[in-house]
């Protein structure tokens, strides 16, 4: 079975950037699509941005668009998450997650696609 651990989380300051990463074992990412998400404290877990395997397209959310970046090396079977320009609210707990397949564009955020998921990193950016 998939599993998934996500790092590179941690406390900076706005402005900064922050490179998460999405290491799998037991299985092989290029097989996957690929998705982010981030949950902020009290708030429902929300859709950041996602890959496909294939194609390695990107699709974001308007909030991170331009500022964050989505890529993946299947060879180390790892996908990134590159975070520029970091806000106050980008501070959330940042999960990766796999699906078989997925339709790139909004469709991406609907959760109940993805099969796989890690345990999650800490971001948290102070003004």
């Amino acid at each position: 079975q998939l599993q998934l651990v996500e790092s590179g989380g941690g406390s900076v300051q706005a402005g900064d950037s922050l490179r998460l990463s999405c290491a799998a074992s037991g299985g092989t990412l290029s097989s996957y699509d690929m998705g982010w998400f981030r949950q902020a404290p009290g708030k429902e877990r929300e859709f950041v941005g996602a890959i496909m395997w294939s194609t390695h397209s990107t699709y974001y959310v308007d909030s991170v668009k331009g500022r964050f970046t989505i890529f993946r090396d299947n060879a180390k079977n790892t996908v990134y998450l590159q975070m520029n320009s970091l806000k106050p609210d980008d501070t959330a707990v940042y999960y990766c997650a796999a699906a078989y397949r997925l339709t790139l564009g909004p469709a991406a955020g609907t959760q109940k696609n993805y099969a796989y998921w890690g345990q999650g990193t800490q971001v948290t950016v102070s003004s």
